[in-house]
């Protein structure tokens, strides 16, 4: 394998790189978990800020969440400092498993390109997306009930909806069979395939350029994620938020702190209802705070993969070392 200055997407061995994409995502979802709960809080609100006669008839309890920070204080002044983190456990969960199954699918597709088409046929950037939307799908696929469960859990009040982790996977079985477990996949996979395929797209192209102009604590890998990150996040940003909308519906719809969220059915039909009753706006509620939280999110997940797998091979190459001594 090669061991030029370049830093090739395909180095490293499997364990390598889902250690090093785990303790990336586990990083990373700590950090950004208050940004997070906001995202999703945001996203389920329905009724409009501008039109207080929208907001009379909102159910007794139901918050009226008004920005980024004004949110933060509302859920500090009514739910104490852990709810900025709820669902936090599923969401551990979630991005650990998530960035082990993303990088290592970007790394075999990586090299199965390679093998099929020889090294350097496909143009970089086109490689980058197929690889990336393949890591997404199959990132999503194999983490979705980890995300539903994150959003219920973000989405509940002081009026628990699930009292522990184990309680709401038993009750979602009960209530609503496996189907209940990935309640707007759909949406989930139609948003992070054309996602994942921009961002690694724009992430090889501008890490290596931006690399160039030594950027103090090798932040150019940061740098690169934080502007592929904003770009990639916005254009799918509608269909992030259907299926946030997607993912509460059943029979504990009415119980989350948004206690008047409207009955969804499939991506268009919300698509439809969301605009003809909440206008173009609506399909943007919290893309202010998701970009915010998008661009520590991938920085700091990119610069952990980054140095974690460059420490894990360096530290296997010492004992390889050692080995032949």
């Amino acid at each position: 394998m090669s061991r030029t200055g370049e830093r090739l997407k395909d180095e490293g061995s499997r364990l390598q790189v889902v250690a090093a994409g785990a303790t990336a995502g586990l990083i990373s979802r700590f950090i950004v978990a208050p940004l997070d709960v906001v995202k999703i809080r945001l996203q389920l609100q329905t009724h409009s800020l501008s039109d207080p006669v929208s907001q009379l008839n909102l159910p007794p309890g139901t918050p009226v969440y008004k920005g980024t920070l004004p949110t933060i204080k509302h859920i500090l002044a009514n739910e104490g400092l852990t709810g900025l983190w709820k669902g936090n456990i599923p969401a551990e969960m979630m991005y650990v498993c998530y960035s082990a199954v993303q990088f290592t699918a970007y790394r075999s597709t990586t090299m199965l390109l390679h093998r099929m088409f020889g090294k350097g046929t496909i143009p970089h950037p086109a490689e980058s997306f197929i690889s990336g939307a393949s890591a997404g799908f199959c990132a999503t696929a194999a983490t979705y009930p980890l995300d539903l469960l994150r959003t219920r859990f973000a989405a509940q009040g002081n009026d628990k909806v699930y009292t522990s982790l184990f309680r709401a996977v038993r009750d979602i079985k009960r209530d609503e069979g496996y189907r209940g477990f990935f309640r707007g996949i759909s949406a989930g996979v139609g948003q992070i395939v054309p996602f994942m395929g921009m961002f690694f797209a724009l992430y090889e192209t501008l890490r290596l350029p931006l690399g160039q102009f030594n950027l103090p604590f090798s932040s150019g890998d940061a740098t690169a994620g934080i502007i592929s990150s904003v770009i990639a996040k916005t254009a799918v940003f509608p269909l992030d938020l259907v299926r946030k909308r997607m993912q509460v519906q059943g029979p504990t719809r009415s119980r989350y702190i948004h206690k008047n969220i409207p009955q969804y059915t499939g991506i268009i039909k919300t698509l439809r209802d969301i605009l003809k009753n909440e206008g173009r706006r609506g399909l943007y509620r919290g893309l202010t705070v998701s970009l915010i939280k998008a661009a520590p999110a991938s920085a700091v997940t990119m610069w952990t993969y980054e140095r974690t797998l460059n420490l894990l091979k360096q530290w296997e190459a010492k004992r390889e070392h050692k080995t032949i001594q």
